[in-house]
C-alpha cells in the first residue's frame, strides 16, 4: 500500500494514468469499429451494385426511346419524341412499369395499361402446389421487385423526385372515405366518371377506369402524385396526403359495392338505368304490337 502511495505522488503518475485510459479506449474502440466499417463498406458496395442493375436495366429498356442518360429524345424537326427521365421521380417510374405502360411498344396517343414485361411483372402467381415449381415463381418475383426498386432508385439518383409512397400513406383502412367522395367528385369524377368507370377524352385520349382491381392504391397516389400523360399534377400542395389517402379510401370502397340490379350500366346513376328500362320495355312493346298484328285471323265459319 506504501509503495501504491509513493508511485501515486511521483509527478508522472497523472500521465500514466491518462495513457492506460486511452489505451483502454482504443482498444474497446478497435473492437468494435471494423464491424461497423465492415458492415458499411458491404453497403455501399451493394448500393453501387443495385445502381448499377438499373442503369444496365434502364440502356435495355428505355434508352432507345428516353436518351442513354434519360436526357429525352426529338425527331428531325425538334419535336419530342420521349420526355426526359431528369427530375420525374421513383414514383413516376413505379407507376408507369408497374402498369405495363413502359415500356411502351407503339407510341401512341396514350399508353394504354397493359402487364409488365417478364423483367419487372411482380404479379407473378406464386400459389402452385408442387414446391419446386412454387419456388421457381417465388424467385422470379423477387427478382422483378428488385430490379424494379433498382430502376427507380436508379432514375431518382439522377435528379430526384417524388418518392414511392408508404404502405401507411396508401392505406385506404385510414382514410376518411367521406371526405374523400367530396375531393374525387371536386377533382376527379369530370374524366374518371364519378365512380371511377372512367371516360373518353380529347385527342384520341382517355381517362383509364378506376374501378378494377389491378389498380392498386399505390398506383392511384402515384398518379395524383406525379400526374402520367393527360392527368394533371396533384402535389402536396394541392392534395395534401391525408387527402389523397381519404380519396383512394373512397375509391376502393365504392369498387367493392355489389351491384343490386345486376349490370352496374356503368354506376352512372338511375339516367342510365331509366333510359335502359325505357328502350328495353320499348322495344318489347313494339316486337309485341308487330308479332300480334302480324298473325292473319282465322275466316269465320258459315253457320
Amino acid at each position: 500500500m506504501k509503495r501504491f502511495t509513493a508511485w501515486r505522488r511521483r509527478p508522472w503518475a497523472g500521465y500514466a494514468v491518462v495513457l492506460a485510459a486511452l489505451a483502454a479506449i482504443g482498444a474497446i474502440y478497435a473492437g468494435f469499429s471494423p464491424r461497423t466499417d465492415r458492415a458499411e463498406a458491404a453497403n455501399a458496395a451493394q448500393a453501387a451494385a443495385d445502381l448499377a442493375n438499373g442503369r444496365q436495366l434502364y440502356n435495355k429498356n428505355c434508352a432507345s426511346c428516353h436518351g442513354p442518360n434519360a436526357e429525352g429524345t426529338k425527331d428531325a424537326k425538334g419535336r419530342p419524341l420521349a420526355p426526359s427521365l431528369i427530375g420525374v421521380g421513383a414514383a413516376s417510374v413505379d407507376f408507369q412499369v408497374s402498369t405495363g405502360r413502359m415500356p411502351a411498344m407503339n407510341p401512341g396517343a396514350q399508353m394504354p395499361r397493359k402487364p409488365p414485361i417478364p423483367e419487372f411483372n411482380t404479379n407473378i402467381p406464386t400459389d402452385f402446389h408442387d414446391p419446386a415449381q412454387r419456388a421457381r415463381a417465388e424467385q422470379q418475383k423477387a427478382q422483378a421487385e428488385k430490379n424494379l426498386a433498382d430502376l427507380r432508385n436508379y432514375i431518382q439518383s439522377l435528379g430526384g423526385g417524388p418518392e414511392v409512397p408508404s404502405a401507411e400513406m396508401v392505406d385506404p383502412q385510414g382514410g376518411d372515405v367521406a371526405l374523400g367522395g367530396k375531393l374525387f367528385r371536386t377533382n376527379c369524377a369530370q374524366c374518371h366518371n364519378f365512380v371511377g368507370s372512367g371516360g373518353a377524352l380529347t385527342g384520341g385520349k382517355y381517362a383509364p377506369p378506376l374501378s378494377n382491381d389491378n389498380v392498386t392504391p399505390t398506383q392511384i397516389y402515384e398518379a395524383m402524385l406525379t400526374g402520367p400523360q393527360a392527368m394533371p399534377v396533384f402535389n402536396d400542395t394541392t392534395l395534401t396526403p391525408e387527402q389523397k389517402k381519404a380519396i383512394i379510401a373512397y375509391v376502393v370502397q365504392t369498387r367493392e359495392e355489389p351491384n343490386p340490379g345486376g349490370n352496374g350500366l356503368g354506376r352512372i346513376g338511375p339516367v342510365a338505368e331509366g333510359l335502359t328500362g325505357w328502350l328495353i320495355g320499348l322495344s318489347m312493346l313494339i316486337l309485341a304490337a308487330m308479332w300480334l298484328t302480324a298473325k292473319k285471323p282465322k275466316k269465320l265459319k258459315k253457320s
